[in-house]
Formats: C-alpha cells, structure tokens, sequence
C-alpha cells in the first residue's frame, strides 16, 4: 500500500532528518513508528502528507506516485492525517469540525454522516458544543473522527495519547483496533506509549536518527524484550 525508499528530507539547507528512510506496509496493517523524540518521526508524517518537501527518494501509495504532491492532493488520494497537537478549529463546533473532514474530499458528500458519532459518543452528546471547551482527550477523538469522515485508506496518527488521561487513552485504543479490524484501515501510529502500541499495532518500527534501525513483526512480543524498549526509547 505504501512504499517509501531512500527519503531525505530537513527543515534547513545542508540539515537532514529523513536519511534514506525505507520502509512499505501492506493494506490493512497497523504499524507503529517507535522512537526518542528528534528521530525524525513527526517530520516524517509532515513529509509523506507534503507539507514539508522532501529533497531525495521515493513514496508510493496504491501505486502512485506521491513524492512531493501537494497536501489536498495526497488527502484526495486516501491519506488521513491526524497531527501532533490535534489542531482541531477551536471555535468550531464538534459537528463543524467534523465537516471539515468531508469537504472538498472526491465522490463524499459534505454532510457529516451519523456513523461519525457512533465509535465515540460523547461526540453526539457534545455535537453543538464549541470544540476548543472539550478536554484534551474529547478533542483528540473528534481530530481522529475528522480524519475518519474523509473516508481515508491510510490514517497517520501522531502522538495521539500525548497528553490525554489514561482512560481515554484506552477508549482511543480499543476503538482504533476495532474500526481498523472491522474496516480492514490501514494505520501508521506514531506513539511513544507502548500500553497505546499494544492495544493497536500489529508491527513496530524503531526510528533511529532519520532511518529505520530495527524492526519487531509481532508486538505481542514487544512486552517481554526490555532491551529493544531501553534501545530506542530510553533517553
């Protein structure tokens, strides 16, 4: 589904993050990218959605090429974004913002359908509600639910557990496997809270210094190695 070989990509003339980044996964898999902070992690998610050009390398999603293609065209093409930070629209309600998510998006009507309410219902309690009065955690799921209403066949998800009670942490995990499971979603989790990881992700990719140093096919063994878990996310 998506393929990504030998990216480079900075923030400055001469400054790389991105160091030949390759790695591909295949539809429906959840895979979460693992790393200490300044890896190259969220730079990578702003790469692969165009918001930060890319110097070298290649992307393919479903076949096509997407390297350095504008934002709204790698949303149309099925590429679902949910940022570090939420940026939901404050003074937006949660019905508002969750329209933003359809808008503008091919073959989907700019209608909020009713199944955006169903897999977090304080989203339907709260529909009129101005997003920027909910608690962190109600605005991280109505940011997931705004990528979700564009219909996407790839979710990114930075950091989504960052700074969110564990309970709600929970909620967003057990809801993400389930609609990923249901709906054979393909999800790219970046996360450093491995209770997250585990609730979700089939497979983990450590990020080291732009490149991908180590992979584990089978989370389910993550939880007895401590070695890998010291290695890559102990500062």
């Amino acid at each position: 589904m998506l393929t990504v070989s030998g990216l480079v990509a900075g923030y400055q003339t001469g400054s790389r993050v991105l160091n030949g980044l390759s790695f591909s996964i295949q539809p429906g898999e959840v895979v979460a990218l693992i790393g200490r902070n300044g890896m190259g992690k969220s730079t990578f998610l702003k790469t692969l959605t165009g918001h930060l050009t890319a110097s070298a390398g290649q992307i393919e999603f479903l076949g096509n090429d997407i390297f350095n293609a504008a934002p709204h065209d790698i949303a149309n093409a099925g590429i679902g974004y949910v940022p570090q930070g939420r940026e939901i629209f404050s003074d937006f309600s949660v019905e508002q913002n969750l329209l933003m998510g359809a808008i503008g998006k091919s073959g989907i009507r700019n209608a909020v359908p009713q199944w955006a309410y169903e897999p977090f219902p304080i989203l339907d309690e709260r529909r009129k509600q101005r997003a920027g009065t909910m608690s962190g955690g109600q605005q991280q799921q109505l940011a997931i639910m705004r990528a979700l209403v564009g219909q996407p066949k790839l979710l990114l998800l930075d950091e989504p557990s960052e700074g969110i009670q564990p309970s709600i942490v929970q909620e967003i995990g057990q809801t993400l496997a389930r609609i990923s499971r249901d709906h054979s979603l393909t999800v790219l989790l970046v996360e450093q809270n491995l209770e997250l990881v585990f609730a979700v992700a089939q497979r983990c990719l450590f990020m080291e210094n732009g490149v991908i140093a180590e992979e584990v096919s089978d989370v389910s063994k993550l939880s007895n190695d401590s070695a890998i878990i010291h290695k890559y996310l102990s500062v």
